[in-house]
């Protein structure tokens, strides 16, 4: 879910655009973008891919199972790519025509700024324990 929809409901073409990022990455990674509040767990997949992108590692993404059979030039272009879609600011994204541009053909790429990240498991907790006014809790319940 974009980052303007999840905070004031506001949806846009960009919106769709955030959400295409996310499914490229779980494509080409194998994962799903999940959000941990176990501070064990590791990093939710656009965090990981980030910090893949930043230390120069961003093939480490790669699902194993296609690795022998992607060539990493491809690989690390969809990675670029989905990180693009995934910009904090929407006015930062590429549309969708300028997205399948990118992944079509050898055009230049951009380098991505920092993408919206959903906060570490530590500052969620601190998050949470600061917000309750009246001690209430609320239960998801499971359906059988």
């Amino acid at each position: 879910m974009s980052p303007e929809y999840a905070r004031a409901g506001l949806f846009s073409v960009k919106s769709d655009v955030f959400s295409f990022g996310v499914i490229l990455l779980e494509v080409i990674s194998g994962k799903k973008n999940t959000v941990s509040y176990n501070s064990e767990s590791p990093p939710n997949l656009i965090r990981q891919a980030w910090e893949l992108w930043n230390d120069g590692k961003a093939f480490e993404l790669v699902d194993p199972s296609i690795v022998d059979s992607c060539p990493s030039e491809e690989a690390l272009r969809c990675i670029l790519v989905g990180l693009l879609c995934l910009q904090l600011n929407a006015a930062d994204r590429p549309t969708m025509s300028t997205v399948l541009f990118m992944l079509s053909f050898e055009a230049m790429v951009p380098s991505p700024k920092q993408p919206f990240i959903t906060p570490n498991s530590d500052s969620i907790t601190r998050e949470t324990a600061s917000s309750s006014f009246n001690e209430v809790t609320i239960t998801a319940p499971h359906v059988r």
